[in-house]
C-alpha cells in the first residue's frame, strides 16, 4: 500500500466511475482499476461494488475512503510545514476571521498578500470568535483575526487598528441629517443586534444603552451584518456597523445614512492572535504588517 493507491482509492469514491478516477490522477484506467484491486487484496476487504457502468463504494469501502482521505489531507500539511520552514513565507497557513470582518476586509487583504507573498497560500476560516479560540487551541488553525481582547494562557495578540462603528439609518429616519450620533440617543431608538456569540453584539452592548422593545419591530437575532443592514432599510430599527461595512455599502449603491459615533470609544480593535509556540510566528508577523498596511488609515 502507498500514498498513491490512495489518492487512487479517493478518486474513485469520488467519481463513482473508474474512468472518471483514471482521468482525475492521470494514468490509465487498467492501472487504476488494477491498484484498487491490489488494495482490496491487501486489507482483506471489498472496496467497491462493481457493475458495467458505474462503481458503488460498499460500506467498508465508505469508511476506508473516508479514513484515505484524512491521511492525504495530514500528508499535504506535512509537506506544507516542512516547506515553511525553509520558506517561513511560503506554504499553507490556516486563518480564521470572524463573519462581521471577513467579507469586508479580504478584498482589501487578499491582493497585498498575494503580491508580497506569492508562495504563500492562506486557507481561510469564517466563524464565531469562540468556535475561532477553539480551532486555535486544538491546533487546526495558525491564528485567528477578532475584535475583542483575550487573556487566554498560550495565546499571544497584536492590536492591528481601530476600526470605528458608524450608525446606519433609514433615509427616511429623523435623524438621518445628522452627522454625528451620540450613543445615548441609541437608547430611544429600536436597535438591531447581531445573535449570541457574534463579539460585534458584545460591543454594541458596551457602547449603547439597549433600548427596550417595541411591538412594531422584529425581535430578531441576525447572523450577518447584510440581514440587520435590510432590516434597517425596511424601517425596523438602527443598527451598528464597522467603518469597513460602511465602505462596502456605499460602493454598492446603498440608500442607507451612516452617521458618526459621537464618543471616543466608538470603534473596535481588531487583532490578530495566535499560540506562542506556533512554528509559524514569522510569516503572521508579515501578514499583520500587511493587513495595517492594506486597510484605510482611520483617523
Amino acid at each position: 500500500m502507498n500514498l498513491r493507491d490512495l489518492d487512487y482509492l479517493v478518486a474513485a469514491a469520488d467519481t463513482e466511475h473508474f474512468g472518471r478516477a483514471a482521468e482525475r490522477c492521470h494514468v490509465s484506467q487498467p492501472t487504476l482499476s488494477g491498484q484498487i484491486r491490489k488494495l482490496e487484496d491487501t486489507l482483506g476487504v471489498a472496496l467497491f461494488e462493481r457493475s458495467h457502468r458505474s462503481v458503488a463504494l460498499t460500506d467498508a469501502g465508505r469508511e476506508i475512503a473516508a479514513h484515505a482521505r484524512r491521511i492525504l489531507e495530514e500528508v499535504d500539511q506535512l509537506q506544507s510545514r516542512a516547506l515553511s520552514r525553509q520558506d517561513p513565507l511560503s506554504g499553507d497557513i490556516r486563518i480564521g476571521i470572524i463573519p462581521t470582518l471577513c467579507a469586508y476586509l479580504l478584498p482589501h487583504v487578499l491582493p497585498e498578500l498575494h503580491q508580497r507573498f506569492p508562495d504563500l497560500h492562506p486557507i481561510l476560516f469564517e466563524e464565531t470568535t469562540s468556535r475561532l479560540l477553539e480551532r486555535l487551541r486544538n491546533h487546526e488553525i495558525d491564528a485567528a483575526l477578532v475584535a475583542t481582547q483575550h487573556d487566554i494562557d498560550g495565546l499571544s495578540e497584536t492590536v492591528l487598528f481601530d476600526e470605528p462603528l458608524w450608525v446606519a439609518l433609514p433615509p427616511e429616519h429623523p435623524r438621518a441629517a445628522q452627522a454625528s450620533i451620540d450613543p445615548v440617543e441609541l437608547g430611544n431608538m429600536p436597535l438591531l443586534l447581531l445573535a449570541e456569540g457574534h463579539c460585534l453584539a458584545d460591543r454594541v452592548r458596551e457602547i449603547c444603552p439597549l433600548p427596550p422593545r417595541t411591538g412594531r419591530t422584529a425581535d430578531l437575532r441576525a447572523t450577518s451584518l447584510e440581514t440587520l443592514l435590510q432590516l434597517v432599510s425596511a424601517g425596523q430599527g438602527v443598527t451598528l456597523v464597522p467603518e469597513l461595512a460602511v465602505e462596502h455599502s456605499r460602493s454598492a449603491g446603498s440608500r442607507l445614512h451612516f452617521s458618526r459615533l459621537s464618543t471616543d470609544d466608538g470603534f473596535r480593535q481588531i487583532r490578530l492572535i495566535h499560540r506562542r509556540s506556533s512554528s509559524r510566528l514569522a510569516a503572521l508577523e508579515a501578514i499583520g504588517k500587511a493587513i495595517q498596511d492594506a486597510v484605510p488609515n482611520y483617523p
